[in-house]
């Protein structure tokens, strides 16, 4: 039989502290198709808000799913409506003759306006004038009580003549509406577990949304900052690979870039900065960047690779961090070049009828950030007519091999290169087969970031 609501609880609640659809597992699906029926841990809490001073609204005994007492609170308003709304609660039961958001006793004399507000200064308001209100007035305490409670399931209670009204509410944001004459115990208790499995896939359906126009930004952000090599004019092909080392990072430490200067010399580089974290991801940027315009203004060799140390040592979050550094300047003619090292790694160079093999690394300098006023000798390199020079960064020749200690090395990774050139693969293909089985060999995902670029030039 019908019983009234309780104005006050007999008893706090004994769940705190977690979120609301975090502390009960979840009530068997009512027709959504996206949760599956599972067996509750804590009795469902529903929360009435509703201001009939006389208790006339009367609720009829709910149970559960599984035939459990469907617990009740009420509200006389907003304000009492907040301090109930502990993470127990699963519904909100909304009263839409509700009038107002206020305290249930506010100070001074003056007619109620329905919500348990005196008001003061003016004329109470009659029937005649609360009927003829706007939609929007009638609606103003569901939106004040969705921001409330944005994580909280709700039913709307209304008459059965304000159909439209309750139509609205649902468009609004209410996850069901009921008419107040139909009102049973069969159809709340349908209505509220309804209502909390909708929410549950609203919030899922958001999450994911989010989670699908982050991954756009992030997609639009990570072509932002990797470069565009600017290769207009030049007879070279240009291919490359990057992966971060961190766990959905969109950039690491290493950087790359490739640009062709009017007097049609084409320029490359590839770096890497010390650490994994996002300082040295921006880090690597800023570096980039600065190389680019200081080739675009005319530097070359040590003087490039000197202002870049000063550029880091400025911007460098502390004095611990340097970074690694190649650079590559190819004649217009594309037959021969000259290479710059900063304790980087040197290039790989292979060329038709002969094995691929690294360049003469030399009198290389220090990195850059390890000594003050250091110097970086340039060396002029013999290309030939048709070759392919691979710029690469230590995460892929620091991968394991096998379940030992031993890394792939520069050893290993010229084997493996040549052995992919013998099946004839060359350009995107030889980088992502080469970083593939780097990943394989090392079981895994590589720790390290990977940078790889490819410059190859066919004559005639």
């Amino acid at each position: 039989m019908p019983v009234p609501v309780p104005r006050q609880r007999e008893t706090p609640a004994t769940e705190s502290g977690q979120a609301v659809l975090h502390t009960a597992a979840p009530p068997a699906s009512i027709g959504t198709g996206v949760a599956q029926a599972t067996p509750q841990t804590t009795a469902l809490t529903l929360l009435v808000i509703e201001d009939d001073p006389a208790g006339g609204l009367t609720v009829p005994e709910i149970l559960d799913a599984d035939g459990h007492r469907i617990r009740l609170r009420t509200a006389r308003n907003l304000t009492e409506a907040e301090r109930l709304l502990t993470p127990d609660v699963h519904c909100i039961l909304l009263d839409l003759s509700l009038t107002g958001s206020g305290s249930g006793a506010a100070a001074g004399s003056g007619a109620s306006n329905g919500s348990g507000i005196r008001v003061t200064g003016a004329a109470a308001p009659t029937a005649t004038a609360a009927t003829t209100a706007t939609l929007d007035q009638q609606l103003a305490v569901l939106h004040q009580v969705l921001r409330l409670a944005p994580r909280h399931a709700v039913l709307v209670l209304t008459d059965e003549d304000d159909a439209e009204r309750a139509a609205e509410a649902v468009r609004v944001g209410a996850q069901d509406f009921l008419f107040r004459d139909e009102l049973d115990g069969r159809l709340l208790s349908r209505a509220i577990r309804y209502a909390v499995e909708r929410k549950r896939a609203d919030i899922a359906q958001y999450k994911l949304a989010e989670s699908k126009l982050r991954a756009q930004e992030n997609a639009r952000l990570e072509r932002g900052l990797l470069p565009t090599p600017l290769l207009e004019g030049s007879d070279l092909r240009f291919a490359a690979r990057y992966r971060p080392g961190r766990s959905r990072a969109l950039l690491g430490g290493d950087f790359y870039d490739t640009v062709r200067t009017p007097d049609g010399t084409v320029h490359a580089m590839i770096g890497d900065v010390c650490g994994h974290g996002p300082d040295e991801a921006a880090l690597g940027v800023e570096l980039r960047i600065a190389w680019r315009a200081l080739t675009l203004a005319g530097l070359c060799g040590d003087d490039l690779l000197a202002t870049l140390q000063e550029v880091l040592e400025v911007e460098r979050p502390c004095e611990e961090i340097f970074a690694t550094l190649c650079t590559v300047d190819i004649a217009p003619d594309g037959r021969r070049a000259g290479l710059c090292l900063a304790g980087h790694p040197a290039p790989l160079i292979s060329r038709p009828g002969r094995r691929a093999r690294l360049l003469p690394y030399e009198n290389s300098g220090p990195a850059l950030g390890l000594l003050p006023r250091a110097r970086w000798p340039r060396r002029q390199v013999e290309l030939g007519g048709t070759w392919s020079l691979m710029l690469y960064t230590d995460g892929l020749i620091e991968g394991r091999i096998g379940e030992g200690k031993e890394r792939l090395g520069q050893d290993g990774m010229v084997e493996m290169i040549n052995r992919h050139l013998d099946r004839g693969l060359s350009g995107e293909g030889l980088l992502e087969a080469s970083v593939t089985e780097a990943r394989r060999l090392n079981g895994g995902e590589l720790t390290d970031d990977v940078a790889v670029v490819l410059l190859s030039r066919a004559e005639g």
